[in-house]
């Protein structure tokens, strides 16, 4: 039993694992040897498979833009029009400042987040098995040394990251409204504020970590909860992969459900990047 044991947590410490690279004394290393390495360690799988995503979007929105006609659309140029519509809708509905950046950008978080998170549907055992094989026929390797996570969202990392662009959006959209003293003012002189000044004075350091704390917080959340959504969902994968006979059948149960999590989840990562905009754009605090 405790082998069996040992042998489950293994098998499942296997797949939540990122390939990693990073740099030594003697040269570049991956993986186990990368487990001192500190800080400057590389998730090469997120890399790889968000940037390869990335280029997914842009190249099938390119299609679909250089394909369109004025006429009867096809099936695919309808579908893109339908995503296209759905995310400026909401834009409208929720962005009440003025920039030609927020619609693309929330055009780009949706579809990029939907396509990483729809990677936790592959079957968690087959693109991870496949990465042993090469390393051990091509390479030379032990195969429980090669690692393959392919859903980048179950990355703290790349949900950081990510949540980091929206941080830097945020600031950068405030102080071009407001400007750097405005900017400033919002964060010292709110939510407390007195006629007296002396009262005011004192009451900045207090403004000024409420403010601070509910700026941060913002884009915090938005990395958490993808990667604890998306992170809860393939441990749930990797479970039922480990059952045996019956997790075909489970899978397919949990995926049908999982479709909804993932489309959800890319939905609120879009919508609250756009009410954030929008209240850092706001003149009123």
């Amino acid at each position: 039993m405790a082998a069996e044991e040992v042998t489950l947590s293994g098998h499942i410490q296997h797949h939540l694992t990122n390939a990693k690279m990073c740099s030594t004394d003697t040269g570049l290393a991956f993986n186990k040897a990368c487990t001192d390495s500190g800080f400057w360690t590389w998730h090469i799988d997120t890399l790889a498979w968000s940037i390869g995503l990335g280029l997914i979007f842009l190249w099938i929105f390119r299609s679909a833009a250089k394909k369109s006609t004025l006429g009867v659309p096809g099936k695919f140029q309808c579908f893109i029009e339908i995503i296209v519509e759905f995310v400026g809708d909401n834009v409208r509905d929720t962005f009440h400042g003025k920039s030609k950046l927020i619609a693309p950008l929330a055009l780009t978080i949706f579809v990029w987040v939907f396509l990483m998170n729809l990677m936790d549907l592959i079957p968690v055992d087959f693109l991870p098995a496949f990465a042993g094989f090469v390393g051990e026929t091509a390479f030379g390797m032990d195969s429980h040394d090669v690692y393959m996570k392919i859903v980048p969202t179950t990355d703290i990392n790349m949900t950081s990251a990510l949540a980091l662009g929206v941080f830097i959006l945020m600031v950068g959209f405030s102080i071009k409204i407001k400007g750097i003293g405005g900017f400033i003012k919002e964060l010292t002189l709110h939510p407390f504020n007195s006629n007296n000044m002396f009262v005011q004075i004192i009451l900045i350091p207090f403004n000024l970590l409420l403010e601070l704390i509910a700026l941060v917080s913002k884009p915090f959340s938005l990395a958490l909860r993808l990667f604890g959504n998306l992170y809860a969902g393939e441990l749930i994968f990797i479970l039922i992969g480990a059952i045996g006979f019956m997790q075909l059948p489970l899978h397919f149960v949990w995926a049908v459900f999982h479709i909804l999590v993932i489309t959800l989840q890319a939905f609120l990562f879009m919508m609250l990047t756009i009410v954030y905009l929008s209240m850092a754009s706001s003149d009123n605090h």
